[in-house]
């Protein structure tokens, strides 16, 4: 029930996870106080960070100097901090104010520590600024100050796509994402058509996306393709009952939902409807090859070391992951069937559009043979296919090569597959085109 604890003097809060209708009336991750069966702070967003509670290093909230308590929580894809008065009522919290980006704090941010006075220091960032440590004054407001960049990039705006929320219907209501549009200042687009479209799907697959800045998602629509990353059912940042979709439901409710995003993108004009893509990595590319073995809404695919066969990797994981898939899918033996059914490398026959396999050697999480059974299925059904196996990689490309290596190479994929001239293209092999 409890993730963790913070004191300041003689009361404790606790983030609690909401597991019951008593602990959590609003369905959402709430901040309580030791002893009290109401929260103090009862809101329809999720305190605590942005990504699932099994991610380490977490913090989304602190005490100041003055004992008022000041925490973080995620609206319309943009980070709000709230300050409150927790001492003088046992009851709830009083003298709460919300400060955001318009009074100078980073568009997303977390890691909530406080400092000397009324200084405020975070992790965060933008959709042009890479993730940094930043300071901010609560009192004297202004804009936060940068004290160190995970990067020394700069970037023109002209390059920058900022990304929209978007929400959209899919089988059990409304799921989320984040469009970017094209954009590059440099290139004026020649047709009326709308644009290519790749979706991203997030690993976890219980996490989340966000909205600081990422040169994977800038590389693409630097070069003229929309993206939508979805955060699709079971991600975290989105109450209970929709973290909850993914229940015995992985392979099922991210599949619809990936798909239902691609549509309907295509039906407000905003992607071309026969030049969709996917990819994701890791459990993300369990789903993009899941979408594509199961579902006939994109046209090319792109899997980084993502999971082909369920049943090899609830018998060979990792011992933290080891009872994971038990919630996700169903308990393992006994119900291996179910397993079978949701492998995409048990369902190659209905396989039918070009898909690059990307895949580090040494990965023990996704064995590369995962890959090479899924390279070989497509090889025979003559299905357009290449296979990029990275030597030192292991679950998670981390050389920098090597990163620019598959990001280069899934674009010259899908120049292949569409007919697109892309300048500069690496040269990549594509088998049965």
């Amino acid at each position: 029930m409890v993730i963790h604890l913070l004191s300041n003097l003689c009361f404790i809060l606790i983030l609690v996870i909401c597991s019951t209708s008593l602990m959590c009336e609003s369905g959402h991750y709430n901040i309580y106080r030791k002893g009290y069966a109401k929260s103090i702070l009862p809101m329809e967003y999720d305190f605590g960070g942005s990504a699932p509670g099994w991610a380490l290093g977490q913090q989304g909230y602190t005490f100041l100097n003055d004992g008022r308590l000041a925490a973080q929580y995620n609206k319309d894809g943009k980070s709000v901090l709230l300050v409150a008065n927790v001492k003088d009522s046992n009851e709830a919290a009083t003298d709460v104010t919300y400060s955001s980006e318009s009074d100078g704090l980073p568009a997303m941010f977390g890691s909530v520590q406080n400092g000397e006075g009324d200084d405020l220091y975070f992790i965060g960032g933008s959709a042009s600024t890479p993730s940094s440590v930043y300071k901010w004054n609560l009192k004297s407001k202004g804009q936060a100050s940068i004290l160190a960049c995970s990067s020394e990039l700069v970037f023109d705006d002209d390059v920058i796509s900022v990304p929209r929320q978007v929400e959209f219907p899919t089988t059990l209501g409304t799921a989320f994402g984040y469009y970017y549009a094209p954009k590059n200042g440099k290139y004026t687009c020649t047709t009326d058509a709308a644009p290519p479209l790749l979706v991203k799907a997030h690993g976890g697959p219980t996490a989340c996306t966000g909205t600081s800045f990422n040169a994977g998602l800038q590389y693409w629509t630097s070069r003229g393709f929309a993206i939508l990353d979805v955060d699709y059912g079971g991600s975290t940042g989105y109450g209970r009952d929709y973290r909850r979709r993914l229940r015995k439901s992985w392979g099922v409710v991210d599949i619809d939902d990936v798909c239902a995003g691609a549509e309907y993108l295509v039906k407000e004009g905003l992607a071309d409807g026969d030049r969709l893509c996917i990819d994701g990595g890791s459990a993300g590319g369990y789903t993009t090859l899941g979408a594509l073995a199961f579902r006939d809404v994109f046209k090319a695919g792109t899997s980084l070391y993502g999971i082909g066969d369920l049943t090899a990797l609830a018998g060979d994981t990792h011992k933290f992951e080891s009872r994971y898939l038990d919630g996700l899918v169903g308990k393992f033996p006994e119900e291996e069937d179910l397993y079978k059914e949701r492998s995409p490398i048990e369902s190659v026959e209905t396989l039918s559009c070009p898909i690059l396999l990307l895949q580090g050697a040494e990965d023990k999480v996704v064995p590369p043979n995962q890959a090479e059974l899924m390279y070989k299925a497509l090889l025979e059904k003559n299905i357009p296919t290449c296979m990029k196996i990275y030597e030192g990689e292991q679950h998670g490309f981390r050389k920098a090569e090597n990163i620019q290596d598959a990001l280069d190479s899934e674009l010259a994929f899908y120049g292949k597959v569409f007919g697109m001239d892309i300048p500069g293209a690496v040269d990549i092999k594509v088998d049965n085109l």
